[in-house]
C-alpha cells in the first residue's frame, strides 16, 4: 500500500526516499538489460523510472505490442519484471505524450493523420508549430482511452499494492508545454465554444456583454475575434484565457486518471510533471506551476514533479533551484512532497560537440538541496542512453526512426548508449550513497525555516500566450517578466540566502495570508497586481504582517486598469520612472538605517512621494525623489525598495531583521558562495547541509541562534563539495552527537563515514564500546565517546568504526 500523508511517500507504511534512474527499455537490446540495471544499482538507485511510447507499441492502430512478440526491446511486462527481481521499484511513465525527442512527441502517425481535427490552431488561426492536439478532443480522448487500457493491462497486476513493484503513474508529460514554447494556444472550434461556455457562467450577461464586445454565441464572429483580439479587450482576455486553460488542463488530467483507474490502477499516485526551466535556469519554471496547479492542488492521491534542467549548481543558479521547490511546495496541499520526475544528470554533451561540460558536482549539488528541501522522489533523467530502433513502417524523413536524434540517444547520460559510465557517475553515484545511508531519516525530515517567507503570485507567470498585436498586453508582460524574476532572484532571493536565510514560498494569490503564520513576507512586485491580492496585502500588513517589497508597487490590476490599493495603503503616492539610457546615469543614495552605504548605479526606479508614515532611506542622486521607504502600517510595516539594487546581503539582512526575521543558521566565513539549511525530524534527529558553490576551500564556523555547533571548532567544506552532517542522529545503537564526517553506511556493527577535513570527529553517545582501530582514537567520557580520525580527507576520505560484539 502506498500512501501520501504529511508531505511523505509511505510504502506500507514506512516513509521511503525514492531514487530513480530513467532507463529507456524499449532503447536497448534485450540482453542490455540486466547490465544497466546493475550500473543503476552500483550507483543506489532503488527504482527504475522508463516512460512507455505510444509510437513504438502502436505503430499502425489496433496493432498494440506491450508484451515484445515483434522486437523483444518492446516487452514492457519483461522489462518491469527484470526490475522486480533487481529489488527495484519502478515508475511508469505511459504518456500519451511522452516527449523524449521522440517523433510525434511519442505519439503515432496515424493519429494525426486519422484525426487532422485536433491539432490546435493559435493567434490569427494559424496552425500549431509543434505536435500538440487539443487535449480535450472527443477523438484524441477516444484513442488515449484505449492506450490507457492496454498499459494499464500490463500495469495492474505489477502494481505495488497487488504485490508488484509500479509504485507511481505519471499522467501525460509536460502537459501545455508544447501550446507555450510557441506562443500557440488552443483555439480550436471545440476549445472555443467551451470557451464561451465558461465565459457564461463566471460573468453575469451584462457584464460578458461590456467585457467582449462581440457576439460570442456566433461561431464565426467568436473564432475571429478572440483568435486576433482587438485592444480594447485584449487584456481582459488574456486574464480570462489563461484561468479557463488551468481548468481545462485539470479536466484533462482527471480524464487521465479516470482512464488508469477504469482499467484498475489504484492505490498507488498519479504524478503530474511540471515544466519550465530553459537556457540552465529557472526563471520560466513557474510557468508550469501556473499552467498545471489547478489540475493537482490539494487533490488526493496526486503528485507533482519538477523537470530540473540547470546543468551545473553554481552562484549563478542556486537560488533558482531553491525557489522552484519553495514555489512547488507552496501551492500543494498539506500532504503533498515534493518530487522531481526529470532530474538533470550527466555531462551536458546533448549536441556531441564536447562543448558542455559539467562539473562533477552538477547532481550532487542539486540532489542534497532537493533532499533538504523536502523532495521525497527524484528521477534522473536520463540516467543511461541507448539507441533509436527504425520505424517497422519507415518514413522518408531523413533517417526512419523512432526519435529525431538519430542511432544513438543520450550521449550526455551518466552512463552512455554503448553502456560505459562517463566521468560524472562516480561524484553522482557518491552522492546518492549518502541519501540512501540515511533514507528512513531524511524520508521524514521537514527543512528548519526561519520567520520569512517568500511570495508566490501564479498569475505573474500567466504569460504563456501573448498576441503579438496587442500592445497593452506587450507592456503588462514586460512588466510581469521584468520584476517576477531574473534581478529579484538574483538580488533578493540571493542574498537571502547567502546571509542564512532558510524560508519557504506562500501561494498569497489563491491561499489565506496570515500575520500569525507568515510573520515576514518577502514579496516581489510588479506594476501590475490584482485587486484583491492588493486588499489582502494590505489587510495582511494592517493585522501585523510585515513585507520587504522590491520592484514595483503596482498601480494597475491585471487587466491594466489603474488600482493603487496597496500604494495607498503604504502611504506613497507615485511620482515618476527613472530608466537608464545614453547620456542618463540613474544612481541611488542611502540615508537612515541603510546608511552609509556607497552610491550604486541602478537602471530603474520607480519613485514616490511619502503622503503619511513612510521614512524615505533610498532616493536618486541630483532629483532627491525617493525610491525606498519603510512604511509603518497598522500593526505591521513595509520597507519598499523600488529601484533596482546590487546583491548587497547586508542590505537585505538589515531589512528582514528591521522586520523580525533572523536568520538562525549562519556562518563567519568571509568568502560567501556558501548554501546551508537544517532539517529535522519530529524526534530531533537532525542534519545541517552545506554547499560550497566555489572552486576553492573555505573555512567557517557553524552559528545556530548564536549558538556555536561543532564544539565551536572550525570546519573547511572543500571546493564544490557538499556535505549532511549528522546532529543527535541514532545509528547502530548510537546516537552521533555531531559529526564533521557524513554518513555512508550504517550496519548492526559498524558505522561508515566519509571524511571531509584534515582530523575529523565523531561524538557518539553509546553503551557500546568501539573496537580499537589504527585509522582512529577514541576518547571516552562516560557514554559520550569522541572519535578522531588520524587520516587526512584529501588523502584517504573513507573511515569505518566497528563496535566490539
Amino acid at each position: 500500500m502506498i500512501e501520501i500523508i504529511d508531505k511523505e511517500i509511505r510504502i506500507d507504511g514506512r516513509p521511503e526516499l525514492i531514487l530513480c534512474g530513467e532507463i529507456h527499455y524499449y532503447r536497448l537490446r534485450r540482453d542490455e538489460w540486466q547490465d544497466r540495471l546493475d550500473k543503476l544499482k552500483q550507483a543506489g538507485c532503488n527504482a527504475v523510472a522508463s516512460y512507455v511510447p505510444w509510437l513504438c507499441h502502436e505503430e499502425r492502430e489496433g496493432e498494440i505490442d506491450l508484451l515484445g512478440a515483434k522486437r523483444p526491446e518492446y516487452d514492457l511486462a519483461g522489462f518491469i519484471d527484470l526490475c522486480r527481481d533487481n529489488g527495484l521499484y519502478f515508475f511508469l511513465r505511459p504518456g500519451p505524450f511522452i516527449m523524449a525527442e521522440m517523433k510525434n512527441e511519442g505519439l503515432p502517425y496515424w493519429l494525426y493523420e486519422r484525426y487532422p481535427h485536433i491539432v490546435p490552431v493559435g493567434w490569427d488561426g494559424r496552425p500549431a508549430t509543434t505536435k500538440t492536439v487539443d487535449y480535450l478532443a472527443p477523438d484524441f480522448l477516444k484513442a488515449a482511452r484505449r492506450w490507457y487500457e492496454a498499459v494499464m493491462a500490463v500495469a495492474v497486476p505489477r502494481l505495488q499494492p497487488s504485490g508488484g513493484n509500479v509504485i507511481a503513474i505519471q499522467l501525460d508529460n509536460e502537459i501545455g508545454m508544447l501550446s507555450w514554447v510557441s506562443n500557440g494556444p488552443d483555439l480550436t472550434p471545440l476549445v472555443l465554444d467551451d470557451f464561451a461556455r465558461w465565459l457564461a457562467d463566471v460573468y453575469p450577461a451584462e457584464a460578458l456583454a461590456a467585457r467582449y464586445p462581440f457576439d460570442l454565441g456566433d461561431p464565426s464572429v467568436r473564432a475571429a475575434a478572440i483568435r486576433s483580439p482587438q485592444e480594447a479587450y485584449a487584456p481582459a482576455l488574456h486574464l480570462d484565457l489563461g484561468h479557463y486553460m488551468r481548468g481545462r488542463f485539470a479536466r484533462y488530467v482527471d480524464a487521465l486518471r479516470g482512464f488508469a483507474e477504469e482499467f484498475g490502477a489504484r492505490g498507488v499516485p498519479f504524478v503530474v510533471n511540471i515544466h519550465g526551466t530553459g537556457g540552465g535556469r529557472g526563471f520560466t519554471f513557474p510557468i508550469g506551476i501556473s499552467q498545471l496547479y489547478e489540475s493537482y492542488e490539494g487533490k488526493p492521491g496526486f503528485l507533482s514533479g519538477s523537470d530540473i534542467y540547470f546543468g551545473d549548481l553554481d552562484m549563478n543558479t542556486f537560488q533558482d533551484l531553491y525557489l522552484i521547490n519553495g514555489f512547488m511546495d507552496a501551492v500543494h496541499g498539506e500532504h503533498q512532497p515534493l518530487t522531481s520526475v526529470e532530474f538533470n544528470c550527466g555531462d551536458g554533451n546533448f549536441g556531441e560537440t564536447l562543448g558542455a561540460r559539467y562539473d562533477v558536482s552538477a547532481a550532487d549539488f542539486k540532489l542534497r538541496m532537493c533532499v533538504a528541501q523536502g523532495n521525497r522522489l527524484i528521477n534522473y533523467y536520463l540516467f543511461c542512453g541507448g539507441r533509436n530502433g527504425l520505424l517497422e513502417h519507415g518514413r522518408d524523413d531523413g533517417n526512419g526512426r523512432v526519435a529525431f536524434t538519430g542511432e544513438r540517444h543520450g550521449f550526455a547520460a551518466p552512463i552512455g548508449p554503448e553502456g560505459e559510465p562517463n566521468y560524472t557517475f562516480p561524484r553522482m553515484a557518491r552522492g546518492i550513497r549518502a541519501m540512501m545511508a540515511v533514507a528512513d531519516k531524511v524520508a521524514v525530515m521537514r527543512e528548519e525555516r526561519d520567520a520569512v517567507a517568500f511570495a508566490f503570485i501564479p498569475d505573474y507567470y500567466m504569460t504563456e500566450y501573448r498576441y503579438a498585436g496587442s500592445e497593452a498586453m506587450r507592456r503588462m508582460y514586460a512588466n510581469l517578466e521584468a520584476n517576477r524574476a531574473h534581478w529579484g532572484w538574483e538580488t533578493m532571493a540571493r542574498a537571502m540566502l547567502l546571509a542564512g536565510y532558510r524560508f519557504g514560498a506562500a501561494d498569497i494569490q489563491n491561499k489565506p495570508l496570515r500575520a500569525a503564520e507568515v510573520p515576514v513576507l518577502a514579496l516581489l512586485s510588479a506594476s501590475y497586481m490584482d485587486e484583491a491580492l492588493q486588499r489582502k496585502l494590505a489587510d495582511y500588513l494592517m493585522e501585523g504582517g510585515n513585507v520587504l517589497l522590491y520592484g514595483e508597487v503596482p498601480q494597475y490590476d491585471m487587466e491594466a486598469r489603474p488600482c493603487t490599493i496597496l500604494s495607498d495603503c503604504l502611504g506613497l503616492r507615485f511620482a515618476e520612472e527613472h530608466r537608464d539610457s545614453p547620456g542618463y546615469y540613474p544612481s541611488v543614495i542611502a540615508e537612515g538605517w541603510a546608511a552609509p552605504r556607497p552610491e550604486v548605479r541602478t537602471h530603474f526606479a520607480q519613485t514616490f512621494e511619502a503622503v503619511r508614515g513612510a521614512e524615505p532611506f533610498f532616493r536618486l542622486r541630483g532629483s532627491g525623489q525617493a525610491c525606498g521607504f519603510e512604511c509603518a502600517v497598522g500593526r505591521g510595516r513595509a520597507i519598499v525598495m523600488t529601484a533596482r539594487y546590487r546583491t548587497d546581503i547586508g542590505l537585505f539582512r538589515d531589512a528582514l531583521e528591521r522586520l523580525g526575521a533572523k536568520a538562525g543558521l549562519t556562518h563567519d566565513c568571509p568568502q560567501h558562495g556558501l548554501f546551508l539549511t537544517s532539517t529535522r525530524s519530529a524526534d530531533g534527529e537532525r542534519f545541517i547541509h552545506l554547499l560550497n558553490l566555489d572552486g576553492f576551500d573555505k573555512t567557517l564556523r557553524l552559528y545556530d541562534r548564536g549558538e556555536a555547533l561543532f564544539e565551536g571548532r572550525e570546519l573547511t567544506i572543500a571546493a564544490k563539495d557538499g556535505v549532511m552532517l549528522p546532529a543527535g542522529v541514532k545509528a547502530a545503537g548510537a546516537t552521533i552527537l555531531a559529526s564533521t564526517a557524513e554518513i555512508m553506511e550504517i550496519g548492526e556493527a559498524h558505522l561508515a563515514f566519509r571524511l571531509t577535513q584534515a582530523q575529523d570527529w565523531i561524538a557518539l553517545e553509546t553503551a557500546r564500546r568501539i573496537a580499537p582501530n589504527e585509522a582512529y582514537t577514541v576518547e571516552r567520557s562516560g557514554e559520550v565517546q569522541r572519535i578522531v580520525s588520524l587520516r587526512h580527507a584529501k588523502i584517504q576520505d573513507e573511515l569505518i568504526v566497528r563496535f566490539e560484539t
